[in-house]
């Protein structure tokens, strides 16, 4: 991650030293250029954790970097320039967001001095050179696209390290994930940056504000939808935490179960809406408890005859389903107390978390070995040994927390 933010801050220093040396070539595209990009920081989504909180500022500077002429007229901006703009422009449009609170990340920043570097280099020294000079209609259209296609790979490469590095989380199923959310809104800041590029070639600058509203238009869709998902998580959550109200379970149990148990699963190479899947089933595990007539001592099922946790499982199973929260997440509930071999790995995870935080919270002080060995010796019928093992590893990661009431 250190290597990450020493390169960028390096590119970006020596771009920013060259431009101001030679000066601006083109300023009025420049300017146009930078407007563009601050405007997308200026819209960044600061209250999400999205993979492109700045959809239009990446489209605006991957255009840029890729530029070759304006209205016909061939461009003399280079490398250093299309990075001195765009990290120019980003600097100016954090700073609402610093003034709020909501500073972007350095690796957000670092990120897209990056990918931005990579895509000029890729393209401007070959196209000053007329190395492109040929190239016309569909194939300068596909070479635009293949360039952008690197360049969304290289800030997969970029945002799942940093992850790596700071949660120690399997890298592979991180990069996975990152090519995954590609498909999303990374191919419409990919097309729109190459349809930009294009437009501006052939009419100019005019182009610029026509095909930025379409991506605006996304943006605001995506929000809308990332509002109605938050809002159905906080539903999930008051629902689980009625088990706690009620007297049922202890404080936090249900959280601390959850968020197990989606380190469990991104360390097993579970993709991001199966990892939702996941929680939403983690969080809800113990409903079926407040259809007992007496509660189990301090809310664990672990302990209990393997009908009874079937019963238990069966209950919580219909409670979600009649909530409306959804078929899959009810099915991992209902199954987490079937027979280990015949449960989904979901199932597999949230049982054996579960059955974790108990043990753990009841040993006392050495709780969280115990209960993790406990569960080791126990791996041969009640729980799947690759999910122990998952745990072990996450465990370690997080130096065993033990887990606490309230």
């Amino acid at each position: 991650m250190a290597l990450i933010r020493g390169c960028a801050l390096l590119v970006a220093a020596f771009c920013l030293a060259v431009t101001l040396w030679t000066g601006l070539a083109d300023p009025g595209t420049a300017l146009a250029f930078g407007t563009l990009v601050l405007v997308g920081e200026l819209t960044r989504w600061s209250g999400a954790q999205v993979r492109e909180a700045a959809p239009l500022g990446a489209a605006g500077a991957l255009s840029y970097a890729l530029l070759g002429e304006n209205a016909g007229r061939a461009g003399h901006h280079g490398v250093c320039q299309v990075v001195a703009v765009v990290l120019a422009a980003a600097l100016l449009g954090s700073v609402p967001h610093i003034a709020r609170g909501h500073s972007p990340t350095l690796d957000h920043l670092a990120r897209r001095v990056l990918t931005v570097s990579f895509a000029a280099v890729c393209f401007q020294p070959l196209y000053g050179r007329g190395a492109f000079r040929g190239w016309g209609g569909p194939a300068y259209a596909l070479l635009l696209l293949a360039l952008l296609v690197l360049t969304a790979l290289c800030g997969a490469v970029l945002a799942a390290a940093p992850v790596h590095c700071r949660s120690r989380w399997p890298f592979g199923p991180l990069l996975r994930e990152e090519l995954r959310g590609l498909m999303g809104i990374g191919a419409a800041v990919c097309a729109t940056g190459a349809v930009m590029a294009l437009a501006v070639a052939v009419v100019g600058l005019w182009a610029l504000p026509v095909f930025s509203l379409p991506l605006l238009l996304t943006q605001l869709s995506l929000r809308r939808y990332a509002a109605v998902r938050t809002t159905y998580r906080q539903t999930i959550a008051s629902l689980a935490r009625a088990t706690e109200v009620a007297g049922y379970t202890p404080a936090g149990h249900a959280r601390r179960v959850a968020a197990l148990s989606r380190a469990v699963g991104r360390d097993l190479g579970l993709s991001e809406p199966e990892l939702t899947v996941l929680e939403h089933a983690a969080l809800m595990h113990d409903i079926g408890q407040l259809s007992l007539v007496d509660p189990v001592p301090a809310g664990a099922t672990a302990g209990l005859p393997a009908e009874e946790q079937r019963r238990i499982a069966l209950l919580g199973g219909a409670v979600v389903r009649q909530s409306g929260v959804g078929r899959e997440v009810a099915a991992v509930v209902e199954r987490q107390a079937d027979p280990c071999p015949e449960q989904p790995l979901p199932a597999r995870i949230v049982r054996a978390v579960n059955a974790y935080d108990e043990k753990a919270r009841d040993a006392g002080s050495g709780g969280p070995l115990r209960a993790l060995e406990e569960l080791r010796l126990a791996t041969a019928g009640d729980y799947a040994p690759e999910v122990v093992e998952a745990l072990a590893r996450v465990l370690s990661r997080e130096s065993l927390p033990s887990p606490v009431t309230g």
